[in-house]
């Protein structure tokens, strides 16, 4: 992707660190990414519910939602436009309508959609961002929820108008709510990316931040799966 890859970009993640109480050191990234790759999804994910967001860049939310109990899988792909099978490059131009998505199959009787919603919020960098999250910024990465149910509907726009009521943020929650449609897959190398590419300053930020929500909620996370310390 094209994230950050130059040194000036490098130097920033570095001040984001300084400045947060929770640094993930190389050797953990490695060693909890060993374990994410070690984690097979069933061959049969029809019994499993599915809840699709976007939220941003499509490597973190893969790799924090597959850190979430009661989570079977998380596939990144794209979502919200028109145009079939979209390409990675076609969707990083922001001409297509599509956004950096995740699709993510769970244990209903272990983890709520409710609860799963409250994770999208809580993990988000800025909730309030218009289409973008941190410094990924264009209509590929806007924040959406896709409904399938009109209960998923009423649940999304729940937390919605309770975040917009709470006085947290001085901004409007900028997530969208629409009704689902289609998913595509994203191409293979993008699969689990944060845990294959470990080193690479994006992914540290990543990382990061990743760690810093999994801190707060470590209840919420399957044992050797967090990079928290």
């Amino acid at each position: 992707m094209n994230r950050i890859s130059t040194l000036c970009s490098a130097i920033f993640i570095a001040g984001c660190f300084s400045c947060c109480g929770q640094t993930v050191s190389p050797q953990k990234a490695k060693d909890v990414s060993a374990v994410f790759l070690k984690d097979v999804a069933p061959t049969d994910l029809s019994k499993h519910s599915q809840a699709t967001f976007a939220a941003g860049c499509f490597w973190h939310e893969q790799t924090l939602f597959e850190s979430i109990k009661g989570v079977v899988a998380v596939f990144p792909g794209y979502a919200g436009g028109g145009k079939t099978w979209p390409t990675y490059e076609e969707v990083e131009k922001g001409t297509t309508g599509h956004t950096e998505t995740v699709n993510i199959y769970y244990d209903s009787a272990k983890i709520s959609y409710s609860t799963l919603l409250d994770i999208y919020f809580d993990a988000m960098e800025d909730p309030t961002q218009v289409n973008g999250q941190g410094v990924d910024q264009g209509t590929q990465y806007r924040s959406m929820i896709f409904y399938r149910t009109a209960n998923e509907k009423k649940l999304a726009q729940e937390h919605i108008d309770a975040l917009n009521k709470s006085g947290k943020y001085k901004k409007p929650i900028a997530a969208e709510v629409v009704h689902f449609t289609l998913f595509w897959p994203a191409e293979d190398v993008h699969q689990h990316y944060l845990n294959t590419h470990t080193t690479e300053p994006y992914v540290v930020r990543s990382f990061n931040e990743i760690a810093r929500y999994q801190a707060a909620h470590p209840e919420l996370i399957k044992p050797e799966h967090s990079f928290a310390k």
